[in-house]
């Protein structure tokens, strides 16, 4: 099981899409998530998410680095970006990115 919340024990449906970098020397990355009218802004309010929670079975990778985008004044998405600062934090955010992947049909595409 992958799984991504916003407010926990709540599990966001709205699958996706990312974006990686990675460094030339592969020390540090980064990962940028897009949800398009994802359900944690189903009740309009954004003053209740305080981050996003990648959970799965190895445990929870987490990041507060999340902002709400929103077109003529109402919430439309959200975007989170997850920092990655060595090749561990990069090694540990695949693993749960190809469980997740799986689970929700996702490709993969190499720019």
């Amino acid at each position: 099981m992958a799984e991504i919340q916003f407010s926990r024990g709540v599990t966001e449906d709205v699958v996706p899409d990312v974006r990686l970098t990675r460094s030339k020397d592969g020390t540090n990355g980064t990962a940028t998530f897009y949800f398009e009218k994802p359900k944690a802004l189903s009740n309009e309010r954004t003053d209740d998410i305080t981050g996003m929670y990648m959970i799965d079975e190895e445990g929870e990778i987490s990041t507060r680095e999340v902002t709400a985008k929103f077109i003529n004044g109402q919430p439309e998405a959200l975007e989170a970006l997850y920092v990655m600062k060595s090749v561990e934090e990069w090694d540990r955010f695949m693993r749960f990115m190809q469980r997740y992947a799986e689970e929700n049909d996702l490709g993969f595409n190499k720019s």
